[in-house]
């Protein structure tokens, strides 16, 4: 992840600007100008950790944000060798320590832990769903369900949980649903307009969600299919399918993903259908927060 990307800094900023961080009234008329204090951000249970790297840079735009010397102070954000993003941490554990003026800590310290509670909980989310189909030939795929203006570090965050992206927004792949067929005049009309005027390199991917619409896709040239909706039964039938079209004749890979219905008490189910993605939006729309904490401490001098 780059933190210090154009895209990045306005969300990261605009965080500060919501919580009207530099106002501060409560901090500013109690706390010392010129003391310092330490931050301890702690783990409260067991999760993955993902976020850290957005802590200098909410500092560096805060300084950017507020003219004030304290504000311009040195600061150093430590962590443990072995604590970053996608590592799991246990209860009690400390996942870095804040070294700064004590006013900025304190207005900063809501956003930051904002960020790295949701974060955090989306990776352990997505550890938990990793974890459950460890062994079988499938991979985690998250969605577009996210957060307006939070998806790269939604999509983040998933692959430290040892998930997959899927498409990153609309202009990054071609996925054929079942509104486009309904509105296109049909499969083969969209399904032949798509192919004819992709951009180089770009895969034809094609929802069904019926052995018929399986047919009807593979006989007009889908490059990809995502089963919709199927029980773990059906999706094996409509895997073996695709692997009949590519064998023995065919050279080229037609890679399927299983999307719908799919919870953590299923998910190894259609793990062992021989699907090659499974797609789950409770990644992201779903995620319960982590718990973590900071703890502030005035320092010696």
């Amino acid at each position: 992840m780059d933190w210090k990307s154009h895209r990045i800094d306005a969300l990261l900023e605009q965080a500060l600007v919501e919580d009207q961080a530099v106002r501060d009234t409560t901090t500013h008329l109690t706390i010392d100008p010129n003391l310092r204090a330490a931050g301890s951000i702690i783990a409260r249970e067991e999760l993955v950790v993902a976020g850290l790297g957005a802590i200098p840079r909410f500092f560096e735009i805060f300084a950017r944000l507020d003219q004030r010397p304290e504000a311009h102070n040195r600061f150093e954000v430590v962590s443990h060798p072995e604590m970053f993003d996608g590592v799991r941490a246990h209860a009690g554990q400390v996942l870095a320590v804040i070294r700064h003026n004590a006013q900025v800590l304190l207005s900063c310290e809501r956003v930051i832990l904002n960020l790295l509670q949701h974060l955090s909980g989306i990776a352990t989310k997505t550890r938990e769903y990793a974890d459950a189909i460890q062994g079988t030939h499938a991979l985690v795929l998250d969605t577009r369900k996210t957060i307006p203006g939070m998806r790269l570090l939604e999509k983040y965050a998933v692959q430290c949980g040892g998930g997959t992206n899927h498409r990153i927004d609309l202009a990054s792949g071609i996925l054929i649903k079942n509104n486009h067929i309904a509105l296109g005049g049909g499969l083969p009309a969209v399904l032949t307009r798509a192919l004819e005027k992709r951009r180089l390199h770009q895969r034809v991917h094609v929802e069904v969600r019926t052995a018929q619409e399986l047919e009807e896709a593979l006989s007009h040239g889908a490059e990809a299919i995502l089963l919709d909706n199927m029980s773990p039964a059906e999706v094996r039938r409509s895997v073996e399918r695709v692997h009949e079209q590519k064998a023995p004749e065919a050279a080229r890979w037609i890679p399927t993903e299983a999307s719908g219905g799919i919870v953590l008490e299923n998910i190894r189910a259609y793990a062992e259908t021989g699907v090659d993605f499974i797609s789950v939006g409770a990644l992201t729309h779903s995620a319960k927060a982590a718990d973590i904490s900071m703890s502030i401490a005035a320092e010696p001098g």
